[in-house]
């Protein structure tokens, strides 16, 4: 994930899944979908950010549950870099 300030009130997501990486359609598709709910669910802390998803090979092979817990472990450190830029 990359990540910069915006200037908005509300975090945005990009999502860059290439066909090089995840070679079927719907494996894409669904990487899409899961880290979109992801986003989702976990907006609140990432205020004001554009963020930028790219998806790395091996990403489709796993279960839908283990992407959503790998997701929550991005965001949470996403959101942990973010508190610490703000307490400097």
């Amino acid at each position: 994930m990359l990540a910069r300030p915006n200037g908005l009130k509300e975090a945005r997501l990009g999502l860059i899944v290439a066909k090089k990486n995840v070679r079927l359609a719907v494996k894409r598709n669904r990487i899409k979908r899961v880290v979109r709910n992801s986003f989702r669910l976990n907006q609140q802390p990432l205020e004001a950010l554009d963020i930028i998803f790219l998806a790395r090979r091996g990403l489709d092979k796993l279960e839908p549950a283990q992407q959503q817990k790998v997701l929550l472990h991005s965001w949470r450190k996403l959101s942990l870099q973010i508190s610490k830029v703000k307490k400097a």
